[in-house]
């Protein structure tokens, strides 16, 4: 065996076992709650409603992986500079690497599993784990919420419009409503519904409304593209990287959003580039992650899209489309503007 590759494949697996020890601490509450303070075994096993005997165990693991450091005698346990980037609490936290590493490793099974049968479940893979779905909405947050704040916001003039008019934002397939907080926190005059179709999501998201006193302006509840009724046109709509998932259904997808704009109003498609050459695949690291994710989509029933495609499908609609490329072209917003 070339030594060179082994020496990488070692080095991959190392990371990939802090990663899941990270995600098990992530998912216990484990690392926000010695974020909070040293614990010893019993304490932090009580912290977390958890067996202490697995707790035990999990310290072992974060202490080998340099997450955790031991002090005294007997010890009590604190987190290290590497274990407190995990902690949901710190800015541009580690977290979201944590949970797309299990996720990740999850949809490749399903991937092995399915190639021989050609089965696609559809979305309700991503509900076969339960504990991944809680941390889906707060995976997504942190993983495109500074994307959104340093780029898109900054890049696509239609957020500053529906504020100047006090107008009304929906987002549909909304998570854990991070994209309508961040709406609400930078325009103040905006007002925002969100429908998801996962119970979890909408709990979260009208929960973090709250704590952040936007509850006023916001509000979020079950539905989908298919079922949901407003009280007044909405200025903008929003889809993130939710498109894909219904591009099967366009023609009906695209004719609803049209229907529910004021005139002026606009629907606002974020998406990961698909690119047209699959030799572009290479042009960019950011593009290794988007194939892979664009595997999974297809266990899902789904494929990622061109810009070109949706803007095509927007100007079949009635609406009159423009593209933002962003990030060096991996990543596009598409308007869609109601004339």
């Amino acid at each position: 065996m070339n030594p060179e590759l082994q020496k990488r494949a070692i080095g991959q697996m190392q990371a990939v076992a802090e990663l899941n020890v990270a995600f098990v601490g992530v998912a216990t509450g484990a690392i926000d709650a010695l974020a909070e303070g040293p614990k010893d075994l019993g304490g932090l096993a009580s912290a977390i409603g958890g067996d202490e005997a697995y707790v035990r165990r999990w310290l072992d693991a974060a202490y080998a992986s340099l997450l955790v450091e031991r002090v005294g005698d007997p010890p009590r346990f604190e987190l290290s500079d590497l274990g407190r980037a995990y902690a949901s609490g710190t800015p541009g936290t580690l977290m979201p690497f944590a949970v797309q590493a299990v996720l990740g490793a999850h949809m490749a099974e399903r991937a092995a599993t399915l190639t021989a049968s050609g089965e696609r479940p559809g979305e309700s893979v991503l509900a076969e784990r339960p504990s991944i779905l809680p941390l889906f909405g707060p995976m997504l947050e942190h993983s495109f919420g500074p994307l959104f704040e340093r780029v898109v916001s900054e890049a696509v003039p239609i957020f500053g419009e529906v504020d100047a008019a006090g107008g009304l934002a929906i987002d549909l397939g909304c998570g854990n409503g991070w994209y309508l907080r961040k709406l609400a926190k930078r325009y103040p005059h905006l007002r925002g519904i969100g429908l998801d179709g996962f119970a979890t999501n909408v709990a979260q998201a009208s929960a973090l409304a709250e704590a952040e006193g936007l509850g006023d302006r916001l509000r979020f509840s079950e539905g989908d593209i298919h079922h949901f009724t407003v009280d007044e046109p909405a200025s903008l709509i929003a889809m993130n990287r939710a498109l894909h998932h219904v591009w099967a259904e366009r023609d009906n997808v695209f004719r609803i959003l049209r229907e529910h704009l004021a005139p002026g109003g606009a629907a606002v498609i974020w998406e990961p580039v698909w690119p047209a050459d699959p030799s572009e695949l290479r042009s960019h690291p950011r593009y290794r992650g988007i194939a892979f994710q664009n595997l999974s989509e297809h266990v899902q029933g789904n494929h990622f899209l061109r810009p070109e495609e949706i803007a095509e499908g927007l100007e079949e609609a009635g609406l009159t489309a423009t593209i933002y490329r962003l990030v060096e072209g991996t990543e596009a917003v598409v308007v869609g503007r109601k004339r």
